[in-house]
């Protein structure tokens, strides 16, 4: 299971937002590269960053800070936000994004996920905020009336073969995660693998979720507020 430390950028700095609320925001640094680079020698594989801006504005704005991020840092990123066609994401892919994570283009436009996981494969994930029992697109800022298995079925028969699951109320709340929402999901979706969001506040949370078949959890405010140590839960992971 991959610990992906969150970096969510706004206007340029690491942010965090409480259940994706851009009201509720708390600014963390001034320089998602120094996070970056701490992260990496805390231990963490990979990343998972977020163009705040891009997802509300539905273009990324953050390019020149997340490339800084991907050329100096130099372990694998996967980026969401904003990734709404398939111009913005070759763009993405040719600043040497390892994978991209597409949300509101690949609920609304079936044609455009289709194109993207044909050229793209595996570097493709999906990115499902739900709230509730609906799914939230446009930067967490509507709601739809989709169900998450029954599309996550469908993606599944597109070629998709990982997505991320964001419980909104838990996100930002260090209250734990849904951990019944994704012992459902598994149930009924077996052939893609779960990256875990939401609410992760110990590590605890993160060896009960160790248990369930689920490819990776993504980290925020815990790590931010220091109630996980990464590199300590690498470690315990690692061995065992």
């Amino acid at each position: 299971m991959v610990i992906y430390p969150a970096i969510d950028i706004r206007e340029g700095r690491v942010v965090r937002l409480t259940q994706g609320d851009f009201e509720k925001e708390k600014i963390y640094s001034e320089n998602p590269v120094d996070v970056a680079f701490g992260w990496k020698e805390k231990g963490a594989s990979a990343l998972h960053i977020v163009d705040l801006d891009g997802a509300f504005f539905g273009k990324p704005q953050n390019l020149d800070v997340i490339q800084e991020i991907v050329d100096k840092v130099r372990i694998p990123v996967q980026m969401g936000g904003g990734i709404r066609n398939f111009e913005i994401l070759e763009g993405i892919m040719d600043i040497g994004i390892n994978r991209a994570v597409l949300g509101t283009s690949a609920i609304l436009d079936e044609l455009f996920l289709r194109k993207a996981l044909l050229r793209f494969s595996e570097r493709i994930l999906v990115g499902l905020d739900v709230k509730g029992e609906k799914i939230a697109i446009s930067g967490w800022q509507r709601l739809t009336d989709y169900k998450l298995d029954e599309l996550l079925l469908k993606m599944g028969d597109l070629g998709l073969r990982e997505a991320i699951i964001t419980d909104i109320e838990r996100d930002g709340m260090m209250n734990g995660p849904n951990i019944s929402l994704f012992e459902s999901l598994l149930k009924h979706i077996q052939h893609i693998k779960i990256i875990a969001s939401g609410g992760i506040s110990t590590m605890s949370d993160i060896m009960h979720l160790s248990r369930l078949p689920i490819s990776g959890v993504i980290i925020g405010k815990a790590l931010y507020e220091g109630k996980i140590d990464l590199g300590g839960m690498v470690k315990l992971l690692k061995d065992g």
